[in-house]
């Protein structure tokens, strides 16, 4: 008798919201919620930029809240990667945008502690960055909550809906496994195109 074939794990499902029907944000939605995290506040360029780097990176809240500047190479235009959850490492692309938001902040003359503090430059909790994150939402009315691990979704769907292979993003977001990452490519539009022709 031949051995019956082992089934894939069913993929890992995300949270969805009860108002919006999802967990995670579209391209325009976190553009609008960096729009809004610039127009209030007292630290609207490092709220933004938070919220821009998590996206564009697939950070964890807790990744946003740790992240030094050791893992900044501004130099090479790349940023290091430092995963939590057993996640794999990795070293990312910096595009130009990024460079110029890390550039303004406090800490990027000395380059030395966590990229993301307090005003009086004491760390900042991952309460904190929910709240950003949260305050833009309302702010962007976007119709429901929001809260930062929508924006690692957001990334995932993102790069899945631009066709990248599952390995890649799987590597890119820092997954063990790959059954965490197919939740993306099984969403991702355009999976089906060509199956019927008019």
């Amino acid at each position: 008798m031949s051995k019956p074939r082992s089934q894939p794990p069913p993929p890992v499902k995300t949270k969805t919201n009860k108002v919006s029907g999802r967990g995670w944000l579209t391209e325009q939605e976190v553009k609008a919620l960096i729009s809004a995290a610039k127009s209030v506040g007292r630290c609207t360029h490092r709220d933004s930029t938070m919220i821009l780097l998590a996206f564009r990176h697939g950070l964890r809240c807790t990744e946003v809240v740790n992240l030094v500047w050791d893992q900044i190479h501004l130099d090479k235009a790349a940023i290091e990667m430092r995963r939590f959850k057993r996640g794999k490492p990795a070293m990312h692309e910096l595009t130009k945008t990024e460079i110029r938001a890390l550039k303004k902040l406090p800490g990027a003359r000395t380059r030395k502690g966590l990229v993301f503090t307090t005003e009086d430059g004491h760390k900042l909790g991952e309460r904190s960055f929910h709240l950003i994150v949260a305050r833009a939402g309302k702010l962007a009315d976007l119709g429901f909550p929001t809260h930062p691990h929508m924006l690692r979704h957001a990334c995932g769907h993102y790069l899945a809906g631009k066709g990248f292979d599952t390995r890649r993003i799987q590597d890119y977001l820092g997954h063990v496994k790959i059954e965490h990452t197919v939740l993306y490519t099984q969403l991702a539009p355009g999976r089906f195109t060509g199956f019927f022709e008019d």
